[in-house]
């Protein structure tokens, strides 16, 4: 998951995607090929490639953002353009938090709050005050129950996550949850360790379960998972609490005690995507 070593080329535009039309190709040569010829000609310490590297993908990590903010607003116009906007619930949000750099790392799917936080920003003009913020701890899972809420129809079941509307309007003032985490997509594509986790206003309770590792985070001292607490002294109860938690909630989400089986197929569909990627 480091800077210098999982990047790939295709990451730091080192390397044309094989996906770009001729269009698009020319587009990337004008942008990068005059800095690809410096780098490769400069024969960098493994600590230069490092910080070049980060260099080269933060900027175009941001260009992205900028690019995206405009697309945005023009859509944002629209709606005011035609008179759709005090009808309209306007989410902004994202799949998944991402590493840029902190510890090193680039990337995502661990449960640490660098790659688990997302963004998520509402508008609803009469129902939720501008400018208004909340630190309740919500999941995607709630989106699709906010929008049927929205609209007014009652969200069928089974379906695990809540309406946010009572949160985001202001109708309730006690918002108490605990956030259930589980990446088990290992082998694969990121080698990530397959993981599952509880995170409560405070704590972060995680378990590696192939390996039978656990980590505890207090997220009031140790906002960015820099300090492992299990095992050490005066814990002990945060520690079983947090394990009543994190089985109730895999007992209400009905999580299988066995993950799904890797299909046949995957081994080669990981190869080939390495393939195409780099």
């Amino acid at each position: 998951m480091t800077l210098l070593e999982y990047m790939t080329e295709q990451d730091v535009k080192l390397k044309r995607a094989k996906y770009l039309n001729a269009d698009q190709s020319q587009l990337w040569e004008q942008a990068f090929a005059e800095g690809n010829r410096a780098y490769r000609d400069a024969q960098l310490s493994d600590d230069e490639r490092v910080r070049w590297k980060f260099q080269r993908y933060i900027k175009t990590y941001i260009a992205a953002v900028q690019g995206m903010d405009r697309q945005i607003g023009r859509l944002l116009d629209f709606l005011d353009q035609r008179g759709l906007t005090d009808n309209t619930l306007i989410v902004y949000t994202s799949d998944q938090g991402f590493f840029l750099g902190e510890n090193g790392w680039f990337d995502k799917r661990w449960m640490d709050e660098v790659s688990s936080r997302v963004p998520l920003l509402m508008q609803w003009k009469g129902k939720i005050d501008p400018g208004s913020m909340s630190s309740g701890l919500v999941q995607n899972i709630d989106y699709a129950p906010t929008i049927l809420d929205a609209a007014g129809v009652e969200a069928g079941s089974p379906m695990h996550g809540v309406s946010l509307l009572p949160l985001v309007t202001g109708q309730t003032a006690n918002w108490e949850r605990d956030l259930y985490y589980h990446f088990y997509e290992n082998p694969g594509f990121h080698g990530v360790a397959r993981h599952y986790g509880v995170r409560t206003e405070r704590y972060k309770l995680v378990y590696y379960y192939l390996n039978d590792e656990w980590e505890l985070f207090d997220l009031e001292e140790d906002p960015t998972d820099q300090v492992n607490l299990y095992g050490k002294a005066g814990y002990e109860g945060v520690v079983k609490d947090l394990k009543l938690r994190l089985a109730a909630l895999r007992s209400h989400y009905q999580v299988p005690e066995e993950d799904p089986p890797v299909p046949w197929y995957y081994g080669p569909v990981v190869r080939l995507l390495e393939w195409w990627f780099n």
